[in-house]
């Protein structure tokens, strides 16, 4: 069994965990109206640090990210008096853009990569692991405490430091004000009036171990994809409702004392949820959201949101939707209004909760939370003994082409490269012109990996996973997004290249693609190393509905600079 072993919140409603359980439960908001921020042409709403915080965690060297996140994780470890074993601690950090503010200044392009500040946040706690990056879209939080649970559980770690944080930036900003997702006004989970999102910017950690028979534990989680659409939910929330059934399995209803949503407040994702929600048969569960205090802190919101649901908990409550009114979805959902409701008026041990996000790349994920319960090993994540096998590779560089073994003749070179071997290989799929490199790269590559296995193809598929581990993400394509908005008088914000500033779209595609269901993650790691890639996808197989994935190393750091060294990886049953 997992447990929460220590936790903390910075964001601008509290400095401390307690502070901002208080403040939703008083139904506070920090969402204003901001002018002129960072020369942003329009008004837009947002929850951001104040001035005073930021000055309060300033720290030499860091970055406005790494010094929230410094000052979160240093809370958490104080607060638990956790003792870090350098060999057996690992730290894994949860963000959509990290630096991405640094992008175009002074700094070099390195110090823009998530992994640089995981990097020099994991020396400055003394580990001699190597860090994680979780980068996959709005369900990174969750995504990271899952990979932590599986990696703790496959004991290549005892402990694991889960810290997720945002800070907002007109480069991201602009991307959601261009996707026209951004609400004028304070949002409105669920309701009938809602219009779009706010977003938000927070640090929250979470410390993981093995030790502690009580308290909270992670019992189990599960990330889906609908391979639908790149930046749309599917209608009918098939990956949602897969993830939904997955964690809660074989428990009773009564024991859920309430599900907190992703509940962003946009038109389709609430819809979404609410579908299903109700698919899962789980419409007389209670369901609240905090995005109407916080907004959406993107890769914070799965960690932070989780923390104020155990305070909740904690204190017997169920906190309300700030926002929400009259219910605006088709899902039958029971959505928790302005009134708090108290626990110990249910009629059982109420003692869980889930947590479920939902993102761009069409991944989704839920994680199931319990406390003070004797748990059966039923109950918990999946455990088996697992072997795999490789049963085929791909080695692509800019200037030559393995597959199995075998070289593959080809003329061309770098980014041509990759558009003379889709006209070879696959032709018949246009949308690959419309790809950033990284997707480009993987296409290709998986494409040559499915063309060697010789199975059926485009059919639906709920047992195959799709993880990239790569170094430098999507810079190729932040670089391009970042030239449309970097000159006032050329400001061009466009939608398709802001999505595909997410390195987990380079998932999506394959998932969509070749209507893959199971997981699909993106993460980054500080250089390609076969350990700790082969540790993260092993770790991958802990779900039980997985039985193969398609994984290993995707990395472009220039249009003509990159790498894909991936595998099929199977059970040997």
């Amino acid at each position: 069994m997992i447990s929460v072993l220590s936790y903390s919140i910075l964001s601008p409603l509290g400095n401390t965990a307690e502070e901002n359980f208080k403040a939703v439960l008083q139904g506070k908001s920090s969402i204003r109206r901001w002018h002129g921020r960072w020369g942003i042409p329009t008004d837009f709403m947002a929850s951001l640090f104040s001035d005073e915080q930021t000055v309060s965690v300033r720290q030499d060297g860091f970055s406005r990210v790494e010094a929230f996140a410094w000052a979160s994780i240093k809370d958490a470890v104080a607060k638990g008096k956790i003792t870090l074993s350098p060999k057996r601690t690992v730290l894994i950090l949860s963000t959509t853009k990290g630096n991405i503010e640094l992008l175009g200044t002074e700094y070099s392009r390195n110090r823009c990569l998530p992994i640089s500040s995981a990097k020099l946040i994991s020396e400055k706690l003394w580990l001699e692991t190597e860090p994680i990056v979780v980068d996959n879209a709005c369900i990174s939080g969750l995504s990271a405490l899952i990979l932590a649970q599986r990696l703790i559980e496959s004991n290549f770690y005892d402990q694991a430091i889960v810290c997720g944080v945002e800070c907002q930036s007109k480069f991201i900003i602009s991307g959601f004000q261009s996707l026209k997702a951004m609400s004028p006004e304070p949002c409105r989970p669920f309701d009938i009036e809602r219009n779009g999102l706010n977003l938000g910017e927070a640090a929250a950690t979470m410390i993981l171990g093995k030790e502690g028979d009580y308290g909270w534990k992670l019992t189990k989680g599960a990330v889906r994809n609908d391979a639908f659409h790149l930046s749309a939910p599917a209608k009918d929330g098939i990956g949602a409702t897969m993830a939904l059934k997955k964690v809660t399995k074989d428990i009773p209803i009564e024991d859920i004392a309430f599900i907190n949503a992703h509940g962003t407040a946009t038109l389709f994702n609430d819809q979404m949820e609410s579908v299903a929600i109700e698919r899962t048969g789980l419409s007389s569960v209670p369901v609240n959201g905090y995005k109407g205090c916080y907004g959406h802190t993107m890769g914070a919101s799965g960690i932070l949101e989780t923390i104020v649901s155990m305070e909740a908990l904690d204190h017997d409550v169920i906190l309300p939707t700030k926002g929400f009114a009259e219910l605006g979805v088709s899902g039958q959902v029971k959505v928790v209004g302005d009134k708090v409701l108290d626990v110990n008026d249910m009629s059982s041990d109420t003692k869980s909760f889930v947590k479920m996000l939902s993102g761009f790349g069409g991944c989704n994920a839920a994680i199931m939370m319990t406390k003070d319960k004797h748990l059966n090993e039923d109950d918990a994540q999946s455990k088996r003994e697992i072997s795999l096998r490789q049963t085929h590779h791909v080695h692509l560089l800019p200037s030559s082409v393995e597959l199995d073994g075998k070289k593959i003749d080809t003329e061309s070179t770098g980014k041509q490269l990759l558009t003379d071997l889709y006209k070879k290989e696959v032709a018949t799929y246009p949308r690959f012109y419309k790809m950033d490199m990284l997707s480009r790269l993987g296409f290709i590559a998986t494409e040559l990996l499915l063309k060697a296995e010789g199975k059926e193809r485009f059919v639906d598929n709920s047992n195959r996973a799709v993880i990239f581990i790569g170094r430098s993400g999507s810079i190729v394509a932040d670089r391009a997004y970042y030239n449309s908005i970097k000159d006032p008088n050329d400001y061009y914000p466009s939608p398709e290249r802001f999505v595909y500033t997410l390195p987990n779209i380079s998932t999506g595609e394959i998932a969509i693609r070749n209507h893959y269901h199971c997981e699909t993650a993106y993460y980054s790691i500080a250089k390609k190393d076969d350990s700790l890639i082969n540790q993260i996808i092993h770790a991958a197989f802990l779900d039980s509905d997985t039985h193969s994935v398609i994984g290993g190393w995707l990395e472009c750091e220039e249009e003509n600079e990159f790498e894909a060294d991936l595998y099929i990886n199977e059970i040997i049953k």
